[in-house]
């Protein structure tokens, strides 16, 4: 038995340690760190039983079997935790450490694998096996020791900080195996790699391993050095660009010139190193700086150049605002912010929810179709807040010039880009909800057709490299949200139409109306005068009396105007003092807003026979129109006044025809219009008016002029028809009813044809009114046309 007082570890008592048998030896287990024989490395040590292990093998000259452990993170490793092959290795020196860490030299000796751990000592102790090699001969072996020799060799030359010794010690190995393990210990390796190399037996497929490893390693080195050089290269050319300036700088100084345009140089090269813009944009704005850089401050060229840096940089190319959709809060949005308009807010949802399960998806181009004043805009700017992307609108009412889409071309004094980049600069952000507004307004002439320019900004397949003139750069527009409006679908040229997704708004209900002004117009004019809802009051049936009779629009703007004049007319008295609190019931409207505007004219158009009343689209929702005849004595002219267009003209000539060909089924004489003159008058007349869906209305105005039976005042109609009396379809049947609706009346005659339209129109309208479809001409003077006596007739016709 041998006694060793145990330094460090506990030094107030002594241990005994048992004698170690003949085929046993100390263990020193280390991390990350495999020792290959014939190398000599340092090890610094900290663990008690280690320390206790390496004092112990230092004091009775014993060599130790150096293992790694499986995991580092592991304090105290066990039998386990330990690699089965390491190496041999003497102490060469044992050097005490300050704070418990010691320090070892040792010189690597030869292979063992452990048999057997023993247990009763106070540091790791093992039965091993010494590994023999035998050194293999033959020309593979010196083919490969020769090109690992020459790797390394070239490796050496490419570190930074090589030993110089080391390359002669490579050249003067003989012994294959012994290269393998020095070209491998002085290798940078990962410590799995090292191990695996020590635990290859095979002499001859450690040669071929290791001449891998270092043929990589070579690799990388050269690249490294590449890069090294490439980076020294452009630092060097940076700091000898500095130096310049700082001399420049210090020269005018010494002149007592001002150097003012050297911080704006300074300042512009910081802010381009400071944005991410890409490649190119980040090359041209380099050589524009270098322009201005070279270029005399008195030069006309000198402000174009540095008014195009400050749009370059200014620009949005990196900042995104991150969407966060939330299709609930999105809902909720949309119904606070409109009332009604569940198509439209169906789709949009729809799009917001392939939008949060696609992000990099195309985003389609919606364009919102409907009349002013029904939310629009307004529904733009809650798809951005249900977003939370930045919310921008570029009016293209009256633009006539391609170049205010594309921009200016920078030879141009005063040039400046497009309205897209301007709104993107305006947002501040490169993925915005983008509103083209009045899109059916655009014009043309001979600066080009602007609508063709917009052709690639629309396009989700080619914006992506869209250019705007001023920049000449590209810039990415995948990630912009365009929202296009119109009135008018039919103005807007086909090719760009077909980029676009057509969401049609319709007109509001006199029920929608008076839900949209007491939610939203009535708090909006009361908030701008300054009065409360607790000083003024409007009773339901006071706004349902400003609708029917100071209001005939398919939108809004004109009933919030009306509610503004009742609200300005009371915040007088309010402000006056003559007055603290009113109440505007219905009798009391006629009295702040005047005589009513508009009034049920129906009865009296309709008293006497030959006038009808017809149903017409316009660009501001639906409207009624009076068609009156007349006839006289004359030689069989038709006369049509009323502002008509080519297509209306047709329409009264066809029904006259029509009449004509049936006077016989219709009772009349038909003689008589070759002695008669027919005159067919559309009332205001300063309003141009077109279209073939008068003819219903025509007809039943002509049938009921030369048959002496008056129309019916509570029945309106519209469709289309042909030489055979055959009734056709025609377009916009919701807003002519709603407009039939608004004038009072509740019997319509629709086209057959237009049944399909039927589920677009209000339920309320549909619950209030009566629909008869007409498959023919005659069915519309049958339902129409009052049944008279001929003393009725007699007396009509004589008054």
């Amino acid at each position: 038995m041998q006694t060793l007082e145990n330094e460090g570890v506990e030094p107030s008592r002594s241990l005994v340690i048992p004698r170690l048998p003949d085929d046993a030896m100390i263990l020193l287990p280390i991390r990350n760190m495999v020792l290959f024989p014939n190398m000599l490395v340092p090890v610094g040590i900290g663990r008690a039983r280690s320390i206790l292990a390496a004092r112990q093998a230092a004091q009775n000259e014993q060599p130790m079997g150096v293992v790694m452990q499986r995991d580092a993170s592991v304090e105290e490793p066990g039998p386990d935790d330990l690699h089965e092959v390491g190496t041999v290795a003497n102490v060469m020196r044992f050097v005490n450490g300050n704070e418990g860490h010691h320090h070892l030299v040792l010189q690597g000796e030869q292979r063992f694998r452990v048999i057997e751990h023993l247990h009763g000592y106070p540091f790791p102790v093992a039965r091993v096996e010494r590994i023999a090699e035998e050194q293999p001969v033959g020309q593979t072996v010196d083919a490969h020791m020769v090109a690992l020799r020459d790797k390394a060799l070239e490796a050496l030359e490419l570190l930074p900080q090589a030993p110089q010794e080391l390359a002669g010690a490579l050249s003067s190995i003989k012994e294959p195996g012994a290269l393998a393990d020095t070209v491998a210990g002085y290798l940078d390796l990962e410590s799995a790699d090292r191990q695996e190399l020590l635990e290859t037996l095979d002499i001859e497929t450690r040669l071929e391993r290791v001449l891998t490893l270092v043929d990589y390693r070579v690799e990388v080195l050269k690249l490294s050095q590449k890069i090294s050089e490439r980076t020294h290269e452009t630092m060097s050319e940076r700091q000898r660009e500095a130096l310049l300036r700082e001399q420049l700088r210090s020269i005018r100084e010494e002149l007592g010139e001002s150097d003012d345009k050297g911080e704006e140089i300074r300042e512009l090269e910081a802010r381009i190193d400071a944005l991410q813009m890409p490649e190119a944009v980040d090359e041209q704005a380099r050589k524009e700086l270098k322009r201005l850089e070279r270029m005399p401050e008195g030069a006309g060229e000198y402000s174009m150049v540095r008014t195009y840096l400050d749009w370059l940089l200014e620009l949005p190319w990196s900042t995104t605002r991150p969407e966060d959709i939330d299709i609930a809060r999105a809902r909720e949005i949309l119904d606070t912010d409109h009332y009604g308009l569940e198509p439209v807010k169906r789709r949009i949802l729809e799009h917001l929810a392939v939008r949060k399960l696609n992000p990099e998806g195309r985003s389609p181009i919606l364009c919102l179709v409907g009349p002013p004043g029904v939310g629009k805009t307004s529904l733009g700017q809650s798809i951005a807040r249900a977003t939370g992307r930045d919310f921008v609108r570029s009016s293209l009412g009256g633009v006539h010039d391609e170049a205010e889409i594309r921009g200016h071309r920078r030879t141009y004094l005063g040039a400046l880009p497009g309205k897209v980049v301007q709104s993107l600069h305006k947002a501040g952000s490169r993925n915005p909800v983008l509103m083209l507004d009045e899109m059916d307004k655009l014009g043309g002439g001979i600066q080009g057709d602007p609508s063709a320019a917009l052709l690639e900004v629309l396009d989700p397949a080619q914006n992506g490299t869209f250019q705007d003139n001023y920049l000449g750069v590209p810039f990415d527009l995948t990630g912009v949200l365009f929202i296009a409006t119109a009135n008018v679908p039919d103005q807007i040229p086909a090719p760009l139409r077909d980029r676009m997704e057509m969401i049609e708004i319709p007109g509001y209900t006199q029920e929608e109306k008076a839900e949209i002004a007491r939610r939203y117009l009535l708090d909006r004019q009361l908030e701008a005068a300054g009065v409360t809802r607790g000083q003024l009051e409007l009773t339901d049936a006071a706004i349902d009396r400003v609708i029917a009779e100071y209001t005939r629009e398919a939108g809004c703007r004109q009933l919030e105007r009306e509610l503004g004049a009742i609200v300005r007319h009371f915040a007088v008295q309010f402000a006056e003092g003559t007055a603290e609190q009113a109440r505007v019931d219905a009798d009391a409207v006629a009295t702040v807003l005047g005589a009513p505007k508009f009034e049920g004219e129906t009865a009296m158009r309709t008293s006497v026979p030959g006038v009808a009343t017809g149903l017409a689209w316009t660009p501001v929702g639906g409207d009624i129109l009076f068609i009156e005849a007349n006839r006289y004595a004359g030689n069989g002219k038709l006369v049509l006044t009323g502002q008509q267009g080519d297509v209306m003209k047709e329409s009264a000539q066809t029904a006259l025809s029509l009449i004509k060909a049936r006077a016989d089924e219709l009772g009349i004489d038909s003689t008589a219009f070759s002695s008669d003159d027919i005159h067919v008058h559309l009332p205001a007349g300063a309003i141009p008016k077109d279209g073939p869906s008068a003819g219903v209305a025509m007809y039943s105005a002509l049938v009921s002029l030369v048959t002496g039976r008056c129309v019916r005042e509570d029945v309106a109609m519209t469709g289309e028809i042909t030489l055979r009396g055959l009734v056709l379809p025609v377009g916009g049947i919701k807003e002519k009813v709603l407009a039939a609706r608004r004038a009072g009346i509740h019997t319509v005659l629709l086209p057959a044809r237009n049944r399909k339209d039927y589920e677009d129109i209000p339920e309320s309208a549909r619950q209030d009114m009566t629909f008869h479809w007409l498959e023919h001409v005659g069915e519309a003077t049958a339902l129409a046309l009052r049944e008279t006596s001929p003393g009725e007739a007699a007396t009509q016709a004589s008054a």
